[in-house]
């Protein structure tokens, strides 16, 4: 009688029972078997119990893996589950295919572009890593990028474009936070370190150039009379002026948001910093600023844009508006009007500060306020906007 040995029982398989096995299941000892189809494919199977799971491991058609091969296989996965591993997850691991960075940028892009506020910041989220990244590390998989790789591609404008740097830092940062959800790598964000082996940055300006609110309106008396824009352009700045919102939102409005009966501005959320729908009361000032928009209007779509750009259908960019104030040679940006909006509340105004947050539709700071204040302070904010319109007007305000 043959001798019986601890790898394989007495009806181990050899290579010829494996050539002439006919269909069903051969058992080679140690949960390793040879599958036979009807058609005469042969294949090996593993039978394993993977942390306390009983588990069927393919190993490969017979045609390709022999006898020999198949029994180590199956050996170094039964290593492997009995010290606590699992062989088929492992497995899995290895068959996947990392994807290259671009591949992985869009289909990040693609996964998360309906969480975001509009469809600008998506547009701008992808065309960044296409200008910056790709051209660089597009190609490389991205379970092979680490900090080396991050650092290179970042340099070229770390000191260049300070914010641009730092937001292709941060969308970097992403792609491979979710190429490690997925599977693609292992390991920490290279993006999280990769600030020390890059120069160090000059400190930026903290706040947006403003005019100061004593000069503001003197300003506008000069921007009514000026030759330098169109008559758009100049209503559409007086318009931010007067709301003090932010330049998109008043550049983005659309004739179905204003209700020039209830005088009153609802910009929805898609188109607010905050995700928020805000409500702008609207002082006669700035009622007067739509009507003279209205008598330049060329249709009646209630969808069309209340200050359109030169171009059919799109809105104005924020350079037209940045050009002007540069013409009429004022050191301010647009956005610093609500500064100078903010500072007259605070200085020549017994306004409260919550009232005049919420004109400017900042979110609250404290959670636990913002819990407990519900009202949106409509009134307290239609008296506000009146009283500074008036001073911008030239007209002395006291008083809340």
């Amino acid at each position: 009688m043959p001798k019986r040995t601890g790898r394989h029982p007495e009806k181990a398989l050899s290579a010829v029972a494996v050539r002439a096995a006919k269909p069903g299941r051969h058992a080679d000892g140690n949960g390793l078997y040879l599958e036979v189809d009807p058609t005469g494919a042969r294949r090996w199977l593993l039978r394993l119990t993977i942390q306390g799971k009983r588990r069927d491991i393919g190993l490969g058609s017979a045609s390709l893996v022999t006898l020999a091969e198949a029994r180590e296989m199956a050996l170094d996965m039964r290593r492997q589950a009995r010290n606590g591993g699992d062989p088929l997850a492992d497995r899995r691991r290895a068959q996947r295919r990392a994807p290259s960075f671009e591949e992985a940028a869009r289909a990040c892009h693609d996964e998360h572009k309906a969480s975001w506020k509009n469809d600008k910041h998506a547009a701008q989220w992808l065309t960044t890593l296409e200008t910056h990244v790709f051209p660089t590390l597009g190609p490389v998989t991205v379970d092979a990028i680490g900090t080396p790789e991050v650092r290179d591609c970042l340099l070229p404008i770390w000191l260049k474009t300070p914010e641009t740097a730092r937001r292709v830092r941060q969308r970097i940062g992403t792609v491979l936070d979710w190429a490690a959800a997925k599977g693609f790598r292992e390991g920490e964000n290279p993006v999280r370190s990769v600030i020390k082996g890059l120069p160090k940055q000059k400190a930026q300006a903290e706040h947006f150039v403003a005019l100061p609110y004593a000069e503001v309106p003197a300003f506008l008396a000069r921007l009514r009379e000026t030759t330098k824009a169109g008559p758009m352009v100049k209503l559409l700045l007086e318009f931010v002026v007067l709301t003090a919102v932010r330049s998109g939102e008043a550049r983005g409005a659309r004739w179905s948001e204003i209700d020039l009966v209830s005088k009153m501005w609802t910009i929805p959320s898609a188109r607010m910093k905050a995700g928020k729908a805000h409500v702008v009361p609207l002082s006669p000032e700035a009622v007067a600023v739509l009507e003279g928009a209205a008598k330049l209007r060329t249709g009646d779509d209630p969808a069309a844009l209340v200050f359109p750009g030169e171009k059919s259908g799109r809105s104005m960019s924020d350079m037209t508006l940045t050009m002007l104030l540069r013409r009429l040679e004022v050191n301010a940006t647009m956005h610093g009007f609500r500064s100078s909006f903010r500072d007259w509340c605070a200085e020549a105004t017994t306004v409260p500060r919550e009232v005049a947050e919420a004109a400017l539709a900042h979110a609250l700071e404290s959670k636990v306020e913002a819990a407990y204040r519900r009202s949106d302070l409509l009134e307290k904010r239609r008296d506000l906007m009146e009283m500074w319109a008036d001073y911008c007007e030239g007209i002395i305000v006291t008083g809340a």
